[in-house]
């Protein structure tokens, strides 16, 4: 069992910045990749920012030179750092474990307000 716990969100102004956190936990597991995603009640859960185990990164269009993933594969660990947000950012973000299986955190609330 893979357990998937997210930290970090909150309230910010537009143009603010915050740190996500992520750490997967549990037993007899590899981690492939793992990474970020948002979602809306009015959109489905979209791709924020992944990254491989060997470091490789890919970037929704929306975030790029913005959001800044990176990972600590010693402590199955994935971190986003947000800088110059947007209104349009306001969402529930989800952290991701990729393996056979994904394993999804609770979600962390980020809001910013304009």
């Amino acid at each position: 069992q893979v357990q998937v716990v997210e930290s970090g969100g909150g309230l910010v102004q537009a143009g603010g910045s915050l740190r996500l956190s992520c750490a997967a936990s549990g037993s007899g597991f590899t981690i492939n990749a793992m990474g970020w995603f948002r979602q809306t009640p009015r959109k489905q859960r979209e791709l924020v920012a992944v990254i491989t185990s060997g470091g490789s990164t890919n970037y929704a269009d929306s975030v790029k030179g913005r959001f800044t993933i990176s990972r600590d594969n010693g402590k199955n660990a994935v971190y986003l750092q947000m800088n110059n947000l947007k209104p349009d950012d306001t969402a529930r973000y989800y952290c991701a474990a990729l393996m056979s299986t994904t394993y999804w955190g609770q979600g962390t609330q980020v809001t910013v307000s304009s």
